[in-house]
């Protein structure tokens, strides 16, 4: 019996365009969020993170490094932020860079929770779901400290931190981004919130996995309210033990993460971002289900640097709509040309990966000049 091939939907590949919510890609490769600590004191986007982000720009999407929403949230030295009018200003020019060349870019919003120290946010309080310290060190102004125990935060403190990561969201949109990336995952505060090991409240944020989830139901319906949920996406790294968030039950996670997405889900927002060792795996694939959107892979840190071969795969295999690519992109800002040409690419350094200046930052050679 001959097949109506006008009936045969064809497979995706990688460089096909896609749309997310409202964000038009032009390819299914997205810059994963990427901190390089190059904001300075004052957390201001200045020229050399124009020039990064503007030289990245053909990818389908870029998904900026951490941000934080207010100064107490800061996790890192250098880091930027979009707590101000003047941070909002410097991504403003960043955004601008970025559309001169047809890129798309989001802004990932990212409170650290317990995940800093007051030698990094100017001495502000340190709050967290629960009164648990990180058991490891970070790097401050002073160098080298211990992890503080953090404040178990108050209901009044909850409400209040969502309501930063909604002025975040609309500072990023009015400055011009295509749209804002809550960050869930890597042991910040709202995964702490969704962990058992870093939520140990006994009111209506902890416990079971529904109250778990609660607060990150709560910042991303109103973030998904003020700025539109078709340009809102979600990232989350379930079972990922980052910042000492233990996720080691797959009952309990797939019950928390579960009842997170089938929460979110009615929302219509414009992308799930799962970061995962196995992102075609039956959790990941459980989760895209429960959440019923655009789903975008990266397989992070496990098992070394994403390839080309790996990228085309979870397209083809229908495992993803996007995959989020990190240190490839780093060393690679035409990535999209490299990877459809067959083109050999550059090693990334990531003795400079985090660093005041623009080596290893924004001098990888393009092929051209390579």
């Amino acid at each position: 019996m001959p097949v109506n091939t006008s009936e045969v939907s064809p497979v995706p590949s990688l460089f096909s365009p896609v749309s997310l919510g409202k964000i038009e890609l032009a390819n299914r490769i997205v810059m994963a969020p990427l901190t390089r600590v190059r904001a300075g004191s004052s957390g201001i986007p200045g020229d050399l993170m124009v020039e990064y982000y503007r030289q990245r720009a053909s990818v389908g999407m870029i998904i900026t490094e951490g941000t934080y929403p207010d100064h107490a949230s800061q996790g890192y030295v250098g880091e930027p932020g979009i707590a101000t009018d003047e941070q909002a200003a410097g991504w403003q020019r960043v955004f601008e860079a970025v559309h001169a060349e047809g890129g798309r870019i989001v802004l990932q919003i990212m409170h650290a929770g317990r995940g800093t120290h007051p030698d990094i946010n100017g001495g502000r309080r340190i709050l967290a779901p629960s009164a648990i310290a990180i058991d490891n060190k970070t790097f401050t102004e002073k160098g080298e400290q211990p992890y503080p125990v953090p404040e178990a935060m108050t209901t009044a403190e909850i409400r209040a931190a969502v309501e930063d990561f909604v002025a975040a969201a609309r500072r990023a949109i009015e400055a011009g981004a295509d749209g804002v990336e809550i960050h869930g995952a890597n042991g910040y505060l709202l995964q702490e919130f969704l962990s058992p090991a870093a939520n140990q409240r006994t009111d209506g944020y902890g416990g079971s996995p529904h109250n778990r989830a609660r607060f990150v139901v709560e910042v991303v319906t109103a973030v998904a309210q003020a700025v539109g949920a078709e340009r809102v996406g979600l990232r989350i790294s379930p079972e990922v033990d980052l910042g000492d968030v233990f996720e080691t039950d797959r009952d309990d996670v797939l019950a928390t993460y579960g009842t997170l997405l089938d929460q979110l889900r009615p929302l219509g927002l414009a992308y799930l971002s799962v970061l995962h060792a196995e992102p075609g795996g039956d959790l990941v694939q459980e989760l895209r289900r429960r959440f019923d959107g655009k789903l975008i892979v990266n397989s992070g840190p496990f098992g070394g640097q994403t390839t080309r071969e790996q990228a085309l795969q979870q397209i083809e295999a229908g495992h993803a709509d996007a995959v989020a690519v990190g240190r490839a992109l780093i060393a690679n800002p035409d990535l999209v040309e490299r990877w459809q040409g067959g083109h050999p690419e550059n090693e990334p350094r990531p003795e400079l990966f985090y660093g005041p200046g623009a080596e290893g930052y924004t001098d990888y050679p393009f092929l051209e000049a390579a």
